[in-house]
């Protein structure tokens, strides 16, 4: 068990970093009065006292009356369900009142760090009309797995320049050798996001609209499918669309 991960994971939805790590030690025990929790997790008792009283009011622990009060985690099933319908309904208001948007920007935009980046290239796949083109290592394209085969189930073009073998529902996977940290994908022959990828914070990519930059990308990346067809003696025509698209 990664107990640093499950920490992290509990304060993605909302917890502090000593919540989360007595939320798990209420898991591996049952249930623990404030005293035994501090004193298993080595957090002071006045910190500890805090924190159980936080992960009641947040929803994430009951408390019963013995002796002295005892608490007992909401499992996380349950817990992380009721943040997500609680962020499911907000969202669902926020969308209904916020002011229209304007178009996007039509300049260069930088996105930097591998969440930000992942989050972006995952709402352009799901948000293709048309067609989406993807150039990265398979261990990247696993990432978004999920996004290309729903794109692909409901009939949208899905290709896939990647240094391996890896199967994707309905996918055009067109194996071109190492890709390092380049991750490159076109929506709708529109958007591009390009860039280093798998360096943390450190992964820099930049988002684009600007036709010219668009139409560069495409040439390339026909290129590169254009070469794999020769190397392998193919004739096929399928990828010629994208640059006609």
């Amino acid at each position: 068990m990664d107990t640093s991960r499950l920490i992290e994971g509990m304060m993605q939805f909302g917890l502090t970093r000593q919540e989360a790590t007595i939320y798990l030690c209420l898991s591996q025990s049952g249930g623990l009065t404030g005293y035994e929790a501090a004193k298993q997790t080595g957090i002071s008792r006045s910190n500890a006292y805090g924190a159980l009283a936080g992960l009641v009011e947040k929803g994430a622990a009951y408390t019963t009356k013995d002796a002295a009060i005892r608490y007992h985690i909401v499992s996380a099933d349950e817990f992380c369900a009721n943040k997500i319908h609680v962020l499911e309904e907000l969202k669902e208001q926020l969308c209904a009142q916020m002011p229209a948007p304007k178009a996007e920007a039509e300049g260069y935009l930088t996105i930097t760090g591998d969440t930000n980046i992942r989050d972006k290239a995952r709402n352009m796949i799901a948000g293709v009309k048309e067609r989406v083109y993807l150039s990265m290592a398979a261990e990247y394209a696993a990432l978004f797995a999920d996004a290309v085969t729903k794109a692909s189930r409901e009939g949208k073009k899905t290709v896939l320049l990647t240094d391996r073998p890896l199967a994707l529902f309905g996918t055009h996977v067109y194996e071109t050798g190492e890709k390092g940290d380049q991750i490159g994908v076109i929506a709708d022959s529109s958007y591009v996001l390009t860039g280093e990828f798998g360096r943390g914070k450190g992964s820099c990519c930049l988002y684009t609209g600007q036709p010219n930059f668009v139409r560069v990308f495409k040439d390339s990346m026909r290129n590169e499918i254009k070469l794999i067809q020769l190397l392998k003696g193919e004739k096929g025509r399928e990828e010629n669309t994208i640059c006609n698209a």
